[in-house]
């Protein structure tokens, strides 16, 4: 029986005095794609930050590669995390290439002298770079200056800079919002080709109905709890997105 790589039981989460997320559990396991669906202000992005522990939670367990999120040390190296809003300042001079390589953490090359080890670091910080780079389709783009690239340029960015070392784990935070329909469809399918490449397993926020029900393999339908939980086909069910988005919710479908 394959082991959860993520665990997350009796999550409760309040941002100040509004319980944002109320007795929330779930596993993943390794090499699954889940997405959260669920209203507006239902604490999905909530939830996903106070699971990687970038907020703090009133009570709950969260358990990540069989630990505690607390006591990952060097192993948060394996999680990435797209958030939904990359805040920054364009006028700050920081090119492509030089964001996606602070992504890069070096292990090895402890056996040797400084300078043996700065030049094999360099060498292999600029080819994981490179290939980061060209995986995502924006090699081209490595000298440009991260204020001058789209929405979509910059979600595909964003994923070579999680795609710089190995992880095992992806959270994608709205990764789409302020991309269109098809941006969003050609980066659906980059993630779907990495993931199978890489082994991800992946947790995403969406609100992307029908994206969802084509490329995830299980759904967390959320309005503060849990509403239900399982493979798209059920969770998806019009009874169940009543029930998480209530009357006049109405799915639309991409015809492409």
């Amino acid at each position: 029986m394959t082991s959860p790589i993520l665990r997350v039981d009796n999550l409760t989460v309040y941002q100040g005095n509004y319980l944002a997320v109320r007795d929330v559990s779930f596993e993943l396991l390794p090499g699954t794609d889940t997405a959260i669906v669920g209203p507006n202000g239902a604490g999905k992005s909530t939830l996903v930050k106070a699971v990687l522990d970038l907020i703090p939670r009133r009570v709950g367990k969260i358990e990540i590669f069989g630990r505690s999120i607390a006591s990952l040390g060097k192993l948060r190296h394996l999680l990435g995390y797209m958030p939904q809003n990359f805040i920054f300042d364009r006028s700050f001079p920081i090119s492509v290439e030089e964001l996606v390589g602070l992504g890069w953490v070096d292990e090895g090359h402890k056996r040797y002298s400084f300078f043996s080890r700065l030049g094999s670091h360099n060498r292999e910080k600029s080819a994981a770079i490179a290939a980061a780079l060209s995986r995502t389709n924006t090699y081209h783009l490595r000298n440009q200056s991260i204020g001058t690239l789209s929405g979509g340029q910059l979600k595909r960015v964003l994923l070579a800079y999680c795609l710089v070392i190995p992880r095992k784990i992806l959270v994608l935070d709205e990764a789409f919002a302020g991309v269109d329909i098809q941006g969003a469809a050609d980066f659906y399918t980059m993630l779907n080709e990495l993931k199978q490449q890489e082994g991800w397993t992946v947790l995403q926020v969406s609100h992307d109905i029908d994206m969802v029900s084509r490329h995830c393999d299980r759904v967390l339908c959320l309005n503060q709890t849990l509403v239900c939980t399982g493979q798209p086909e059920i969770a998806l069910s019009p009874q169940n997105l009543l029930a998480t988005y209530g009357p006049g919710f109405s799915r639309y479908e991409h015809h492409h």
